[in-house]
């Protein structure tokens, strides 16, 4: 064999950024496009939940799992998560999914609340009055208060030595 035979290799032909794209959106589009579909992003403190409402039987998925096996059962944060739904009588009307990430399961809990009434008042505008006085749609803003330099937390000092 000659020396140009020995180093040719067969060089796999590499796919396009176009071809990466269109394959992404193939898979994340499971419902078909003439569904109605609303869209909203509710928050709390660093949690984020990106919320998809459709016309369906009540079923709420938070990141693949049923509402009450995400939130372990606990009925406080399951009464949460449906209030915006109870509120305004739409409960077993419209599927949830919902993509949930950042922060803590009550965290996240809030922030499907606050996406779930924002979506529905896409659906209906008329709700709002209802939403808002239930305290659905309230974006809780407070967050955790940053370190201090010379402090050992936000706000508790070192403890102090007389000699």
């Amino acid at each position: 064999m000659t020396e140009p035979e020995k180093t040719k290799k067969t060089a796999k032909p590499k796919a396009h950024k176009e071809d990466a794209g269109t394959s992404a959106v193939k898979r994340a589009s499971k419902r078909s496009s003439s569904e109605a579909n609303y869209k909203a992003v509710g928050r709390r403190k660093t949690a984020i939940a990106r919320v998809s409402l459709f016309p369906g039987g009540g079923n709420i998925a938070i990141n693949g799992k049923g509402h009450e096996e995400y939130v372990s059962g606990r009925h406080k944060l399951i009464a949460e998560i449906t209030k915006p739904f109870s509120v305004v009588n739409l409960k077993n009307v419209y599927d949830v999914e919902i993509r949930a990430n950042g922060g803590g399961i009550a965290s996240q809990a809030e922030a499907v609340k606050l996406g779930i009434a924002r979506a529905l008042l896409l659906v209906d505008p008329t709700m709002k009055p209802v939403l808002s006085k239930a305290g659905c749609l309230v974006r809780d803003s407070r967050m955790k208060e940053r370190k201090k330099y010379g402090r050992k937390r936000a706000r508790k000092r070192f403890q102090y030595t007389k000699r």
